[in-house]
């Protein structure tokens, strides 16, 4: 299983995931956003960020050739896309550069959740599960997953922090996604990574043994 923690703007943010090491980071560059940066200040910051870890950008609606262009300059390894992006905004993002794409969906949105991991795992390469409200600490009911097979490609997000984490990776997820569970007052908190990355290492450890 692994861990994403989302929503990096400082450079104590990549000096945290530096030391706690997760699989992923998240920079948003959803404009409405409050972890919101912009393609200057995340170039700037992948930098500094540790060649190991995986940088993922946030989107919602941006324009493909923005994308690309964060991608092509390594700024980026994976889209992440959080708005109306149709099939063929895909294809046409598919079609101009060769970037991994997570497809997210609102957890309202989703009567059927078989049927939505399905349709996103068509046009994308990735699937994220997230609450009504992205970003706002906020869980949903993860009652109807626990029969669904979460491990091929699907990220869960919504609401996860040092409380529930354990009970997020019972659902077997291929990762677990963080943003305000990782952060006090809206900043990112170093020990809250450093314990929400060893929590996620720990449960791996204990399902191979």
């Amino acid at each position: 299983m692994k861990i994403k923690i989302c929503g990096l703007f400082r450079e104590q943010d990549i000096e945290f995931a530096n030391e706690a090491k997760p699989d992923f980071i998240g920079f948003v560059f959803a404009e409405k956003s409050k972890r919101f940066v912009n393609a200057r200040q995340a170039e700037d910051l992948r930098k500094n960020l540790s060649k190991k870890i995986t940088a993922i950008g946030v989107f919602a609606n941006a324009k493909t050739d923005f994308i690309c262009e964060l991608h092509q300059n390594k700024t980026i390894e994976i889209a992440q896309l959080h708005g109306s992006e149709s099939d063929d905004y895909i294809r046409e993002l598919k079609s101009k550069c060769s970037i991994p794409i997570i497809r997210a969906a609102m957890a309202s949105e989703t009567a059927d959740c078989r049927e939505a991991f399905q349709c996103a795992l068509a046009a994308g390469d990735y699937f994220l599960l997230d609450s009504h409200t992205p970003g706002s600490g906020k869980a949903f009911n993860w009652e109807h997953l626990r029969n669904i097979d979460l491990s091929k490609n699907i990220f869960l997000a919504g609401g996860i922090n040092l409380e529930n984490i354990k009970e997020a990776m019972m659902l077997n997820p291929y990762a677990i996604d963080i943003s305000s569970g990782a952060e006090t007052d809206g900043i990112k908190d170093r020990e809250k990574i450093l314990k929400l990355v060893e929590a996620a290492r720990c449960f791996c450890k204990q399902k191979k043994n």
